[in-house]
């Protein structure tokens, strides 16, 4: 997985400086990212907290693991499945 450059700390202030009367122009140039990604920021982080940030990165990873071992049995069950209708 790609190391993300900010962390989410820092991301929350920037959207907390915006929202001070920051100009996102100088936010992007400070920072050196484009608009776009200070907006996909916004719309992803707006209004949550540090902490709030660090629970979702946390569930977003373990619904990743769910979604990877739910992949894995199902096509566990669909071998198994071929296997049974073979035989007869």
């Amino acid at each position: 997985m790609k190391k993300k450059r900010y962390t989410e700390e820092q991301i929350i202030r920037a959207i907390k400086e915006h929202e001070a009367g920051g100009k996102v122009d100088d936010i992007c140039r400070r920072l050196g990212i484009s608009s776009a990604t200070f907006y996909n920021w916004r719309s992803k982080y707006a209004g949550l907290e540090v902490n709030e940030a660090k629970r979702l990165r946390e569930l977003e990873s373990e619904d990743a693991k769910l979604k990877k071992l739910l992949a894995e049995k199902l096509l566990e069950n669909e071998a198994l499945k071929d296997v049974v209708s073979k035989k007869w």
